[in-house]
């Protein structure tokens, strides 16, 4: 089931999870699931306020469940099928401005091997909108300065290729020679590594950007992920093509996208509102 949909590891442990803790509650034999049992499930998650999106992420992990089910011969029918996916609340994602952004960059002291990686690392992410995940899965041999393009394996294992421009170049190049050439051993294929010169893990670039962000002068909530939904809203209020900006990101659907023109929309608004004389009524007299 899982090589099959090419499920990603979180995913994967997300799911397993989800599905041991269904089979925990229900207690019964796996054949004789039907719709009524899943919903009357929900409906208890739901009361103890378990939010639409984790709720949809269990309604698809017992679907992949009783597909293998009914492939093996143990059911009939995919009861999970008959139960409908909560209606999501679209939540506009957060973001930094142009000048928050180049706060943050400013922020790793460049002294140090870990600061120039670091510093790398910020720059990387906002000139190719990543994901941490795939950021720490990168290779040296992904990389080529040359033409300023990187190789990137993405969710499903979906191949793409990103550019990034001259500073993220110059931040990963002087990484390459002066920080990582201290850190990691010879044989390493990893393009950031720790103090020890492994392979970065998720969680400590996570940790490392949450770091970063709290020494920011803002009150909105930003995570590690906003820098890649900053990467988004710029390139589009900048004019960037919704279909490149979907490439760029790795998205499958165009709608995963979409999102981001919203906050775009509001860009183009105030932008309007300051540069066009007639844009308030009572700016010029009628």
């Amino acid at each position: 089931m899982v090589a099959q949909r090419n499920y990603s590891p979180h995913t994967v442990r997300a799911y397993r999870a989800d599905i041991h803790a269904f089979l925990e509650s229900y207690r019964g034999a796996p054949g004789s699931i039907s719709p009524q049992v899943i919903r009357s499930y929900l409906a208890t998650l739901m009361a103890r306020g378990v939010g639409k999106r984790t709720i949809a992420r269990k309604v698809s992990a017992l679907r992949s469940f009783h597909r293998a089910l009914c492939i093996q011969g143990s059911e009939d029918m995919n009861a999970a099928n008959h139960v409908n996916l909560p209606k999501m609340d679209r939540k506009l994602p957060s973001f930094l401005t142009i000048d928050e952004m180049h706060e943050l960059l400013k922020l790793p002291g460049t002294s140090t091997p870990l600061g120039m990686r670091d510093q790398a690392i910020l720059e990387f992410l906002y000139a190719t909108g990543t994901r941490v995940s795939e950021c720490v899965a990168l290779n040296v041999n992904d990389l080529d300065l040359r033409t300023f393009s990187i190789r990137i394996m993405g969710k499903g294992q979906k191949e793409r290729v990103v550019l990034f421009g001259r500073r993220a170049a110059n931040a990963v190049s002087d990484y390459l020679e002066q920080g990582r050439a201290t850190l990691a051993d010879v044989n390493e294929k990893a393009l950031f590594v720790n103090r020890n010169g492994g392979r970065l893990t998720d969680r400590s670039v996570r940790r490392m950007l949450d770091r970063y962000i709290d020494q920011l002068a803002i009150t909105k909530r930003i995570s590690p992920h906003s820098i890649r939904h900053t990467f988004a809203t710029h390139m589009l209020e900048g004019g960037a093509d919704l279909r490149v900006v979907q490439e760029l990101l790795g998205h499958a659907s165009l709608s995963s996208t979409q999102i981001y023109t919203h906050t775009a929309r509001e860009h183009l608004v105030r932008v309007y509102e300051a540069a066009h004389p007639r844009a308030h009524s009572n700016s010029m007299a009628e």
